[in-house]
C-alpha cells in the first residue's frame, strides 16, 4: 500500500470546507489526474503550493471545478439500455402505481441536462404526453452550477441532438435562436437543483433513479453510502438505472439484477424496512416523556403561534396548518389531506409550488421577500414566506413547513423612511440645485464678459479681413479685365480664320469633304452643295457614306480605308456619278489623310469633275430613284 499523498489530502479538505465541494470520496487515481492536468495549466507542480494559489486566486475554484467535473454525456447514451427501461421497466412501474397517481424520478448527476430529457421523453413515449405532462415529476441534479444552468435553458445544438432520433427530434424539440428547445409544456415536469451525492440527503419517496457513469468516479466508501441512500430514497419494488461501467457486485443486499447487462437494478425488500426503521428511531421522542402529552404541547404550540404555518408531507399533501393561517388563508381542517398544489394558497399571494419544488430538491430553505397579500377589503397585509425541507437525520425528506411572517409594520415603516429619505432627498437636490444654479449664473456673466470682449476683437478682425478681401477683389477684377481683352483678341483672330479658311473652301473648283475618323463630315464647301445637291448644315456631322448623293459609296469605302490606316498617304480615283440635276459625269476623287504627326485625325475628299455630263435619263416606271438606279444604299458602312 502507497502511503496518501499528505498536501493533496489536505487540498481535498480545504476545497471541501471552504467550498464545500466533498471529493474526498472519488477515486484517487482519476482525481489526481484531473487536478495535475489544472496545476500544468496554471504551472504549478506541487499541491501545497497550488493550495497557496486557490487562496490567492478564488476565481480558479471554477476552473478547477469544470475539470474535476467532466460533465460527459449526451442523448439516449447506449441506446440498448434505454430500450430496456422503455420495455422491461416503465411497464412495471405503470402497472404497479395507481391510476393518475404520481410517478418520482430522479436523474441524478444529470450534468447538461440530456439524461434528464431522455428519460422524459422516455416516459412520454411509454405513457403518453397528456398522462405524462398529469403525472411525472423528474428531479435533475447535479453539482456543477454552469451545466445545471445549461439544462435549465433546454436548449441543444445539433451536435447535442445527434444520438436522439429524428422522429423524436421532431415530436419533443422546437427550433430556437440557436438550436433546439426541449418542449416547454413536458419542460415544466423537469425540475433542476444542486445536490451532493456525497453529502446532500436524497431525494425520497421514487419510482426511478437514473445514475448513469456517476457511481465510477467514487470510492468504494462513497459508493456504499450513496447506493444506501438510493436504497431508501426507492419506494418498494423501485429501480436503479446505472452506467455501462457500473456494477453492484458488493451490493445484493440492497439491489437485484433485472437486465445486468443493461445495468437496471430493482430494490431488495428488506433493506428497505431496516432503514424506514432507523428513521422512525431518530424522530421518536424520549421514552421517559409521555408520548400524549408531548404530542398534545406540540400541537397547541404549533396552533396558538403568532406566525402563519403551513406543513406538508413529502408527497406535497396538507399536513398540519395553524389557526394564524387559516384566519389569512381560509385554510380549514377539511383541507388537511387535500394535495397542497390543489389550495389557492399555493398560487397566492405568490406562485409557491416551483418554490416547494426547488426546496425539496435542492434540500434548503427558500424564501419570498415583501409579497403583498390583500386579505380583506382594503386590508393589505406584506409577508416574508420561507419554505424549509424537513429532513430526518441523513436519509431523507419527510416534509416541509412553509411559514408566513407578517412584516406588513416593518414595510410601512420601511415605506414611511423611504418617503422621508426621498423627501431629504429632494429638498438637498434642490438646495444643491439652487447653489448649483448660482453658480453657473455667476459664471454664465463671466462668460457674457468675456464673450462680449471676444466679439469685439472679432469685429476688429473681421473689419481688416474685409478691407483685404476688397483689394484682392479690387487686384482679381483688373485681373479678370484683362483676360477679357485677351479672349476678345483670340476670338477676332479665330474669326478672322474661319473666314480665311471658308474663302479658301469657297475659291476652290472642287468639292471639298472634309471627314473625321468616324466618316462623319466635318467641313462641306460650297462646291461640294452646288455639286451633289446637299446643303452645309445638311452634311456636316452624318456619316458620310449615308448621305443622298450620286457618287457610289462601295467603290469609295476601300480607298477611304487604306488613307485612314495609314496604307497609303495618297488614293485618286475617277467613277460615274450622278450630279444634283441627274445628269451623269465623270468625277476624279482624291483621298489624303488628315494628320497631326503620326496620328490620323480623319480624311480630306476632293471631288472634281473631270470629263462629260450626260442628260438624266428617264424615270424608271417602278418608282425606283436614282440611288437606285446607281445600286447606292443610304445605310452603307464602311
Amino acid at each position: 500500500m502507497t502511503e496518501p499523498d499528505t498536501p493533496f489530502e489536505a487540498l481535498l479538505t480545504y476545497l471541501k470546507e471552504s467550498r464545500g465541494f466533498d471529493f474526498t470520496g472519488y477515486k484517487r487515481a482519476s482525481l489526481t489526474r484531473r487536478v495535475a492536468r489544472r496545476m500544468a495549466e496554471v504551472g504549478i507542480s506541487d499541491h501545497a503550493d497550488y493550495l497557496d494559489y486557490l487562496q490567492v486566486h478564488p476565481n480558479e475554484f471554477v476552473a478547477l471545478f469544470n475539470t474535476i467535473l467532466i460533465n460527459v454525456t449526451g442523448f439516449f447514451r447506449d441506446p440498448e439500455a434505454w430500450d430496456a427501461l422503455a420495455t422491461q421497466v416503465l411497464p412495471g412501474i405503470l402497472a404497479r402505481r395507481e391510476t393518475d397517481a404520481p410517478i418520482r424520478m430522479w436523474s441524478a448527476g444529470c450534468a447538461s441536462g440530456e439524461e434528464a430529457y431522455s428519460l422524459a421523453i422516455t416516459a412520454a413515449e411509454a405513457m403518453g404526453v397528456e398522462r405524462f405532462r398529469r403525472r411525472v415529476k423528474i428531479y435533475a441534479t447535479d453539482v456543477d452550477e454552469d451545466a445545471l444552468t445549461k439544462a435549465r435553458h433546454a436548449v441543444y445544438d445539433e451536435r447535442d441532438l445527434r444520438g436522439l432520433p429524428p422522429e423524436l427530434q421532431s415530436r419533443y424539440f422546437e427550433p430556437s435562436l440557436g438550436g433546439y428547445a426541449f418542449r416547454k409544456d413536458l419542460r415544466r415536469s423537469v425540475i433542476f437543483g444542486r445536490n451532493d451525492l456525497v453529502q446532500d440527503a436524497p431525494i425520497s419517496r421514487l419510482d426511478l433513479i437514473a445514475c448513469r457513469n456517476t457511481l465510477m468516479y467514487f470510492n468504494a466508501e462513497a459508493q456504499a453510502r450513496i447506493l444506501s441512500r438510493f436504497h431508501f430514497a426507492l419506494n418498494d419494488g423501485g429501480v436503479l438505472f446505472l452506467g455501462r461501467a457500473e456494477m453492484l457486485l458488493s451490493h445484493g443486499d440492497l439491489f437485484t439484477p433485472i437486465d445486468l447487462k443493461r445495468r437496471l437494478f430493482r430494490k431488495a425488500a428488506p433493506g428497505h424496512a431496516v432503514e424506514r426503521d432507523v428513521v422512525a428511531a431518530a424522530v421518536d421522542p424520549p421514552s421517559d416523556i409521555p408520548v400524549g402529552g408531548l404530542d398534545r404541547l406540540r400541537n397547541e404550540a404549533f396552533l396558538a403561534s403568532p406566525v402563519a404555518q403551513v406543513v406538508l408531507t413529502s408527497d406535497g399533501l396538507v399536513a398540519l396548518a395553524n389557526r394564524e393561517a387559516e384566519r389569512l388563508f381560509d385554510v380549514s381542517a377539511k383541507d388537511v389531506g387535500r394535495p397542497f398544489q390543489d389550495l389557492r394558497l399555493s398560487y397566492r399571494p405568490a406562485e409557491l409550488r416551483h418554490l416547494v419544488d426547488q426546496a425539496q430538491l435542492e434540500r434548503r430553505t427558500r424564501e419570498v421577500r415583501g409579497v403583498s397579500y390583500q386579505a380583506g377589503p382594503g386590508q393589505v397585509t406584506y409577508l416574508d414566506i420561507q419554505v424549509t425541507p424537513l429532513v430526518a437525520g441523513d436519509f431523507g425528506l419527510v416534509g416541509m413547513t412553509l411559514v408566513f411572517m407578517d412584516v406588513t409594520g416593518a414595510h410601512r415603516l420601511r415605506d414611511e423612511l423611504e418617503r422621508a429619505n426621498r423627501r431629504l432627498e429632494t429638498a438637498y437636490e434642490e438646495l444643491q440645485s439652487t447653489n448649483e444654479e448660482l453658480e453657473t449664473t455667476n459664471e454664465e456673466l463671466q462668460s457674457t464678459v468675456e464673450e462680449l470682449e471676444t466679439t469685439n476683437e472679432e469685429l476688429q478682425s473681421t473689419n481688416e479681413e474685409l478691407e483685404t478681401m476688397n483689394e484682392e477683389l479690387q487686384s482679381t477684377n483688373d485681373e479678370l479685365q484683362t483676360i477679357n481683352d485677351e479672349l476678345r483678341e483670340r476670338t477676332a483672330e479665330l474669326d478672322r480664320a474661319n473666314a480665311f479658311l471658308e474663302a479658301v473652301l469657297t475659291s476652290l473648283r472642287a468639292g471639298v469633304a472634309v471627314l473625321n475618323s468616324d466618316l462623319r463630315v466635318r467641313v462641306w464647301n460650297s462646291r461640294a452643295e452646288d455639286l451633289w445637291g446637299v446643303r452645309r448644315d445638311e452634311a456636316v456631322g452624318e456619316h458620310f457614306l449615308n448621305l443622298d448623293i450620286g457618287l457610289p459609296a462601295d467603290r469609295l469605302r476601300p480607298m477611304i480605308r487604306d488613307v485612314l490606316s495609314g496604307a497609303a498617304n495618297l488614293r485618286e480615283l475617277t467613277l460615274n456619278a450622278v450630279n444634283r440635276r441627274g445628269r451623269t459625269i465623270e468625277v476624279r476623287v482624291v483621298a489624303t489623310p488628315l494628320s497631326r504627326g503620326e496620328e490620323p485625325l480623319g480624311v480630306l475628299l476632293a471631288m472634281e469633275t473631270a470629263g462629260f455630263e450626260t442628260p438624266a435619263p428617264a424615270p424608271p416606271t417602278d418608282g425606283r430613284d436614282r440611288r437606285d438606279q446607281a445600286g447606292l444604299s443610304r445605310d452603307a458602312q464602311p
